[in-house]
Parts: structure tokens; sequence; C-alpha cells
């Protein structure tokens, strides 16, 4: 009896184990998701982003950290500024900071004036 409690004991322990070892896995397969997607372009991560449970993002993994190393870049002062697409306001077509560029000098301003 007491040596069947014993494999009973010892086969809890492992099933515990894989468990444990489990839902580590899984923790940071979600990490690297998250991260990925964070690196794709707004319009992506939006997508991805509006089917998560944004709370339990938030609080169970380092949302913040993630986000600053994913979105730091790697540009330096007087780098040139990255070529991109834009949506006209008035949605009539795309816009190219390079071609807006070419016209006169272009000012990207990042932030609120409320």
């Amino acid at each position: 009896m007491l040596a069947l409690r014993a494999i009973l004991n010892l086969f809890a322990m492992k099933l515990l184990l894989r468990f444990v070892a489990g839902l580590i896995v899984l923790y940071l397969v979600s990490v690297v998701f998250i991260w990925w997607s964070m690196r794709q372009p707004p319009e992506k991560f939006g997508r991805i982003v509006a089917r998560m449970p944004v709370p339990i993002v938030f609080a169970l993994f380092p949302f913040e950290t993630l986000w600053i190393h994913a979105r730091a870049g790697d540009l330096n002062i007087g780098d040139h500024a990255p070529d991109f697409l834009l949506m006209a306001q008035d949605k009539s077509g795309v816009i190219q900071l390079s071609a807006l560029n070419r016209q006169r000098p272009v000012v990207l301003v990042f932030g609120s004036y409320t």
C-alpha cells in the first residue's frame, strides 16, 4: 500500500511538473507572439490586438517593456526619415513622404495640443 502511494505521488509530481512546464512554454510563446505583433504595421497590429483580451494581456505580460523594445527603431540624429505611405485625411488617396519631401520641407508633429 505504501509503495502504491509513493508511485502515485511520483506520478502526480511528474504530471504537475509537465503541466507547469507547459504553462511556461505557453507563456513564452505568447510573449514572442505579442512582441512579433508589435513589430507589424499599425493596421495589422490593431487587428491583432482587437482580438486579444486586453486586460489579461496588460496584467500578465510586460506589455510596456515589449512595446519600447519593439518600437525602438535604429534612427540616429541626421539620418533621413524612413519613407512611408499614409491615407490622405479626406481619404481621397495615399500620400508618400518622399513625394511630399520633393515639393517642400515636411514637419512631422507627434503629440497632442489639447
